[in-house]
């Protein structure tokens, strides 16, 4: 029987064959010799937490792409491995989920979890879907195990329309394929979408920028549209707005504004406007206007340059309609538009407008009735990175000093002033190494453990940690940053050493020729998480045994001799074997076994201690024919010795000394002479 031997671990990437020649030999046969090939294989092993009775956690996002990977079974990928569910189901592996058969989770044969085809549905909280697996290897070999997703809010905002209803008035005579109006949504690769009508009639719309533009040319009429806007990466997440657009007919007695914009006039009566545009350029909404969220209030957008068909210009009076907000925002000097105040970009406001602001400018001319004209205008607000992100600094976290690989140490909070808020990204100033065993999340700012900690040469760990803002300028090269330090202390782990019972033990045996014999099995425990105990035999002594002639130097202190010094013992697993060599003579062994946990693991060690005494099997003796019996009794030698020792008295020490002193001074005086000379 051939069996690992104690202690022994086996790597596959190091050694996977070991050739063993093996000799087998009978009394009375010849010796035959064979030899042994042992292959390792990488070992299949479903490690924790998956193969706990909770299984493995697994927190994602809803807006997570589809099809991508949110777990891996085994972290490094064995060949010939299949990965399968515990029970049929019509996705491949066979996943299983709390209350719905029909998870959209997809697992592949290689063991990777996968977002589902068409993503989350985002409309659905609180949504848990648990996986049992099994995990099969080409030998057969298997391990079992859970994991369980939980889906989280989406960390980006979801689509929605800032007005879910809109009216808007338009002259005729619009040609084939102008820009009649544009809807905007916010959100996250924001796609658009006629419902309504089916058929496209007088609009249609661009999937990407949200345009309405006109078929053909308009005349007067009424149409009701019903736009959608969608995440085009997670089509679940969408919205919908109602759009009114009235087609009027033209009133020439209206004012008039040159070049040409879309206007429309009051009363049931529109025009087509020109205007001329000076200071900050001014588009109708078809061709929006940006403009920083700095510009200062007095700053002048757009100037009209309207004539009166009946001649009078003077009388023309320029005024802003409602909204009230566009009221606040804007204001009429003459026929400039002005800013009235603070365009703020970093608001919760702005951003529910999609960032954009209109106004409408009434152009009036005097008579009875009034004849008027309205302007639309659309200002779009651009971001400008005004602040510096912030991080709390001088953040100190604690992480046992045995966490393993990925363990979560603490998260660094940044803020910002400028919007978006959580625009920002995190980073190390020293990437992971030998002396940096930490990584940080560029987008959570969580930090992990990333590499081995060593308690002996690192109490604790300073990180410098920068944070940067991202979308927060229209020019995306201007970013500003700030760096915060934190301390990650190592926490101690407490040291448990093994428990033996008892911790001295004295055994005595009758040895025996030929074959090995069992002593004693140590009987020792360790922690909870020791996977397995070594056992090796430290040290020692060897004594004579009692009834042997004493020894020629008995009396006089000798060394102690290691108790295992010609190999007379053996450990395999917790059990003393001994291995007898030749006629047995009465001996005592003191024998230090050290005991140690799983290997690898920084504990303490045990030690037991055992005396040994050999005594030689007694040899049965074959009767005699006489009865008489003659006893020899043994004389003790003794042993005498003689040692000649001398001791001076004192006064010839004292004289020795004296005539040395004098013998030294005058060799210095003569050496003295010599010099001179």
């Amino acid at each position: 029987q051939v069996t690992l031997r104690a202690g022994a671990q086996l790597d596959a990437r190091q050694v996977n064959q070991y050739n063993l020649t093996l000799r087998a030999a009978c009394p009375g046969e010849d010796t035959v010799e064979k030899r042994l090939f042992v292959w390792v294989t990488v070992g299949l092993r479903c490690d924790p937490p998956f193969a706990s009775a909770e299984g493995d956690v697994v927190w994602v996002p809803a807006d997570v792409a589809p099809r991508t990977p949110l777990y891996a079974v085994l972290p490094r990928p064995l060949g010939g491995v299949t990965v399968s569910g515990g029970c049929p189901q019509p996705l491949q592996g066979g996943l299983t989920s709390h209350g719905n058969h029909d998870t959209p989770l997809t697992l592949t044969r290689q063991g990777l979890v996968l977002a589902p085809a068409s993503g989350f549905d985002r409309s659905e909280d609180n949504q848990t879907f648990r996986l049992e697996l099994e995990v099969t290897d080409r030998f057969g070999h298997n391990c079992s195990g859970a994991v369980r997703v939980e889906v989280l809010p989406p960390r980006r905002p979801r689509v929605t329309f800032p007005e879910l209803q809109r009216a808007v008035t338009v002259p005729e005579g619009i040609g084939p394929l102008e820009v009649v109006t544009q809807v905007h949504a916010s959100g996250d690769n924001v796609r658009y979408a006629l419902l309504a009508p089916a058929v496209p009639a007088l609009f249609t719309i661009d999937e990407e920028t949200g345009k309405i533009r006109s078929t053909r040319r308009l005349l007067a009429a009424h149409a009701h549209l019903l736009v959608r806007a969608y995440n085009a990466l997670q089509p679940s997440d969408h919205a919908t707005a109602a759009l009114n657009i009235t087609v009027r007919g033209q009133d020439p007695r209206a004012p008039s504004c040159v070049p040409a914009i879309s206007v429309y006039g009051s009363g049931g009566a529109g025009n087509a406007l020109g205007c001329g545009a000076q200071g900050l350029s001014w588009q109708p909404p078809r061709h929006r206007s940006q403009v920083p969220e700095t510009v200062s209030p007095g700053s002048t957008l757009v100037t009209l340059s309207c004539t009166d068909p009946a001649g009078d210009a003077g009388s023309l009076r320029y005024a802003l309609e409602e909204p009230l907000a566009s009221r606040f925002l804007f204001r009429m000097e003459g026929p400039r538009l002005q800013v009235n105040t603070t365009l703020d970009y970093d608001s919760e406001a702005a951003a529910a407008t999609g960032f954009q602001f209109t106004a409408t400018i009434v152009v009036t001319a005097g008579g009875q009735p009034p004849r008027s004209t309205h302007v639309p205008v659309l200002v779009t607000v651009t971001p400008v990175n005004e602040f510096a992100p912030t991080c709390p600094n001088g953040a100190t976290f604690t992480v046992l000093e045995t966490a393993p690989f990925g363990s979560a140490v603490g998260r660094v909070a940044g803020t910002d002033r400028d919007y978006p808020p959580d625009s920002l990204e995190y980073s190390l100033e020293e990437g992971p190494g030998p002396s940096q065993p930490f990584a940080i999340d560029a987008h959570t700012g969580e930090i992990r453990v990333v590499g081995p900690l060593d308690p002996q040469r690192h109490k604790s760990h300073r990180l410098t940690v920068r944070v940067t803002d991202t979308r927060h300028d229209v020019n995306p090269a201007k970013r500003r940053s700030c760096l915060c330090e934190v301390s990650v202390r190592l926490q101690a782990v407490p040291d448990q050493a093994p428990l033996c019972t008892p911790e001295v033990q004295e055994l005595r045996i009758a040895a025996r020729l030929g074959s090995r014999q069992p002593v004693t099995r140590l009987q020792c425990q360790g922690s909870p998480e020791d996977l397995a105990l070594s056992y090796t035999i430290a040290g020692g002594e060897e004594r004579p045994g009692h009834g042997t002639a004493p020894h020629r130097d008995a009396g006089l202190s000798r060394p102690s001799r290691p108790g295992n010094e010609d190999r007379r013992f053996q450990l395999e697993g917790n059990t003393l074997f001994y291995l007898p060599d030749g006629p047995a003579e009465p001996r005592t062994y003191v024998l230090l076994v050290e005991v140690r946990g799983s290997p690898g693991a920084r504990r303490r060690s045990a030690v037991v201690a055992l005396v040994v005494h050999v005594t030689p099997r007694s040899t049965p003796v074959p009767p005699s024919t006489t009865s008489q019996h003659t006893t020899l009794q043994k004389q003790p030698r003794v042993i005498t010795r003689t040692e000649a020792v001398w001791h001076p008295p004192a006064w010839f020490v004292a004289v020795l000394t004296g005539s040395g002193a004098l013998l030294l001074a005058a060799l210095g005086c003569v050496a003295r002479n010599l010099l001179h000379r």
